[in-house]
Formats: C-alpha cells, structure tokens, sequence
C-alpha cells in the first residue's frame, strides 16, 4: 500500500468575531473549573447544604468553595435560600439552566471515570519516555 493525495472539498471559512470567543471563554472558564464540575455534579442529586458540599467535596477549603458557589449563581446555574432558622440555614440548588449544564457535566464526569485507567497508562508511559532525555 502507498500513500497517495485525495481531493478533499475545502469548506468555506466560518465568520465569527474575537469577541464572541471572549465572551464563551469566560462562560467554558467558569463551568469548566475543577471545583465547578464538582459541585455541579454534586447539586443534580438535589439541594444541599454549604457544609454538606464541602464535606463531599474533598480538598476545597472553605474560601474557594465560597467563591465557587458565588460565581455559580452569579452565572445562574445555582441559587442560594437562606432560611430563618437559629442558626440560619442555607441550601443550594441548581437552576434550570444550571440542570441543563448538569448532563453534560455527569457524561464528561462519567468518561474521565470510565477511561481513567488509559490515561494513567498513558501518563506513565510518556513520563518514562521523558524522564530518560
């Protein structure tokens, strides 16, 4: 078998401008922060308390959650209800847009789950490779 050339059709450029991809940056930036996908996965179960998350959360402190949770709801994918209890409780849920963002958030979750073996096979493998130059 020998390499030959193939015609391929070259389609046309898509137009687009700079600022739209700023504008989506900020948005992918937000919603694909680690501590982000954690807790957005975290809410599709349903509400749950600040101490609640950051008990399952492993690793956040208390400040980088509090940030989390702030830049999600000032995106509106999460809302925060304080309830007048002694001492005031306050549970966090996502919205509608934050459930819309949930399934592909799970299904992204679900493939770093799922392939996690390869890409720790291919981690040490290039590591090998690199640690020998």
């Amino acid at each position: 078998m020998r390499p030959e050339h193939k015609k391929v059709p070259v389609l046309p450029p898509i137009a687009h401008l700079d600022s739209d991809c700023r504008s989506v940056a900020s948005i992918l930036a937000r919603v694909g922060d680690k501590w982000s996908v954690f807790v957005i996965m975290l809410l599709g179960d349903g509400p749950r308390r600040f101490n609640e998350i950051k008990r399952t959360v492993g690793g956040i402190s208390q400040r980088m959650l509090t940030l989390t949770l702030r830049g999600l709801e000032r995106d509106g994918l999460v809302t925060r209800t304080v309830f007048p209890t002694i001492p005031p409780r306050v549970d966090y849920e996502l919205t509608d847009l934050g459930r819309g963002l949930w399934k592909p958030v799970e299904a992204l979750g679900k493939w770093a789950f799922e392939h996690q073996p390869e890409i720790e096979s291919a981690r040490a493998k290039f590591d090998g490779r690199n640690e020998h130059k």
